[in-house]
């Protein structure tokens, strides 16, 4: 097998792949908007199809100011969203006025055995211009050996007017299949947003 060296100038001449080499694509399985929804539930299309499992979820805004969009997965069809979790959350930020800033691991919004709803967004506020977007990743969800494992990243206009990054990964401690998810605030609605599921092929 021969390796080609590409520079900048020469990654701009490249149209395919070499024999052999292949790549993902995402096959946009649903879409549901938000309108003054209490939660956004995903019932269907999380089978033993792909190996991966990407909902992107796209300027979110609640209803109620500073709050978390929260998630929790279900392994009956959507009856209950209980799943055990262990987590860990990190963040990062700027303010608008470059004069608060850090990046650290937040304690208080990670879980350790727990069934509680995972926040993967903290304290968006509900400006006219305040949103959150972002993706999470749900791996080989239908696997009944394994635990379920997750990532989320986001970035969020903050209450407070900082730009924040924020980083989950986990696992749902069950080697049942997980066959639904579900996202929701920690208090009040989901006034507007979209969220999209994609199949990674």
């Amino acid at each position: 097998m021969s390796i080609n060296v590409c520079n900048d100038r020469s990654m701009a001449s490249i149209t395919s792949l070499p024999s052999g080499v292949t790549g993902s694509s995402l096959v946009l399985l649903e879409t549901q908007t938000a309108s003054s929804s209490s939660t956004i539930s995903f019932t269907s299309n999380i089978d033993s199809t792909y190996k991966e499992y990407i909902f992107k979820y796209i300027d979110i805004h609640p209803a109620t100011n500073n709050v978390d969009f929260q998630f929790n997965m279900s392994v009956d069809s959507g009856s209950n969203y209980n799943v055990t979790k262990t987590t860990t959350a990190f963040q990062a930020y700027l303010n608008e006025g470059d004069s608060a800033n850090g990046i650290s691991y937040v304690t208080s919004r990670d879980l350790a055995q727990s069934t509680a709803f995972q926040g993967i967004v903290i304290g968006i506020g509900n400006g006219n211009d305040e949103a959150a977007s972002g993706s999470l990743h749900l791996f080989d969800p239908s696997n009944t050996t394994f635990v379920k494992h997750f990532i989320s990243r986001s970035n969020n206009y903050r209450a407070d007017n900082e730009s924040q990054q924020k980083f989950v990964a986990g696992y749902g401690n069950t080697t049942s299949a997980v066959d639904a998810i579900q996202f929701k605030m920690d208090s009040g609605n989901i006034d507007a947003g979209t969220i999209k599921l994609y199949g990674v092929v």
